[in-house]
């Protein structure tokens, strides 16, 4: 089977490379002045390096569109044309209803409509990770060839029978996650501190916090953008989260103790129902991978962003652990905090007390509303542009640290996984 690639950035580079490596003929193109850098870089895979889309799809038994979902249509009408009859379409885009309505619009009746989602970064290899299959229009050959081919990858796949199901559950694995961790990253800015130097940021939870804040902001900003603003069901979402942490910091700042409780609890006994199979992080793990100073004491922390997520699956009805089908190394690390915070009465009595009643972290709670205010409203109004400047914003406030925290998020990743 001939590979086809349009778009070798960095998924498309890192599924061409796979698929080169597993025997497949694979062949690719991107914007003529990335030309030099990916024939350098694709050298010793041979995989071939075409002008156009064009001649890619003119090739390709299986065709992969590999681009922004906002460019997806214009790509995909400089080249469908040349798509041969009976082909194979995929997308690699996170958003699948743009995928499905683009692929209808322009592709000829036989061309089989098989679209994935590779449920992780460039980071890591395909092998091992969850990979999400949609078959939306083929006949069984077809459909057969795609399970073989990610088979052979060895990657974990996860078959959903509808390209609806798929954006739903993730707006919750990954707009609404990117936002509470790029709402911390932005609230650390706009405080003009870096976490680890900070007392209450140093402790197990933190730490996962942190990493996982500086894995996010290591990639690119339109990644984040277009799953976030073109997801019809992220919007939602992210506003529920936005309207869940305001309403809990307005009952910490009135020190409405006994509403904030119920309110608690009632979300935990939701999410965290005793027949739910639990993650269980290993505390000794999270505890290991600490940017700050070892000798800092740690202070408590009201984990506002973790309260918030909780009850704001609850008011959506969400049950997070049905989603680990289509998990991300994020979310997983989001869920895992979350019920290690919930689960354990002594931390979490500690969390609302200090939400409530310690003055000295509310400037920061302040800090983390305000900036989940803001992503709320950037994303309901569909600013694209403005999604991306706010995040190449804070991308630049922790440059420093960003490759470090890639780094040891991958390890911190690795090894609470294998516990």
């Amino acid at each position: 089977m001939n590979i086809g690639i349009i778009g070798l950035g960095d998924m498309g580079r890192l599924y061409a490379k796979a698929f080169a490596k597993a025997g497949y003929q694979v062949c690719g193109c991107d914007l003529p002045q990335n030309r030099q850098k990916l024939e350098e870089d694709l050298s010793g895979f041979q995989i071939e390096i075409l002008d156009n889309g064009t001649e890619v799809a003119a090739k390709s038994d299986l065709l992969i569109y590999s681009v922004e979902a906002e460019k997806l249509e214009q790509v995909v009408a400089l080249s469908y044309q040349a798509i041969k009859p009976n082909a194979i379409v995929a997308g690699q885009t996170s958003v699948k209803s743009i995928e499905v309505t683009t692929f209808e619009k322009y592709l000829a009746p036989d061309v089989n409509i098989i679209t994935f989602h590779a449920m992780h970064g460039p980071g890591f290899e395909p092998r091992g990770q969850k990979l999400i299959l949609i078959r939306h229009r083929s006949d069984d050959e077809a459909y057969q060839r795609m399970l073989d081919l990610f088979t052979k990858l060895g990657t974990d796949v996860v078959e959903l029978p509808d390209y609806h199901e798929h954006d739903k559950i993730v707006a919750d694995t990954q707009a609404v996650t990117h936002v509470g961790f790029e709402s911390m990253g932005t609230a650390w800015k706009a405080a003009g501190f870096f976490p680890w130097d900070n007392a209450s940021y140093n402790g197990g939870i933190d730490n996962v916090k942190i990493l996982t804040t500086l894995r996010i902001f290591s990639y690119k900003a339109h990644v984040y953008a277009g799953l976030a603003i073109l997801n019809p069901y992220a919007r939602q979402q992210v506003k529920r989260y936005a309207l869940s942490e305001s309403e809990l910091f307005k009952l910490m700042i009135m020190e409405e103790e006994k509403t904030f409780r119920e309110r608690i609890y009632k979300a935990r006994d939701f999410v965290f129902h005793e027949s739910r199979k639990l993650i269980m992080f290993n505390d000794q793990v999270m505890k290991d991978f600490s940017l700050a100073d070892s000798n800092m004491h740690p202070k408590p922390n009201s984990h506002l962003s973790i309260l918030s997520m909780v009850d704001a699956w609850y008011h959506l009805g969400v049950n997070p652990y049905d989603n680990l089908i289509a998990q991300t190394p994020p979310f997983r690390l989001r869920l895992g905090i979350a019920e290690y915070l919930f689960k354990n009465e002594d931390l979490l009595e500690e969390s609302i007390e200090t939400a409530l009643y310690d003055k000295t972290i509310r400037g920061d709670d302040l800090e983390f509303h305000s900036a989940v205010r803001e992503w709320s409203s950037i994303i309901g109004y569909g600013d694209m542009e403005g999604y991306k400047k706010h995040f190449n914003d804070v991308q630049t406030f922790f440059a420093d640290r960003l490759e470090e925290g890639k780094k040891q998020s991958a390890e911190l990743i690795r090894r609470l996984m294998m516990d």
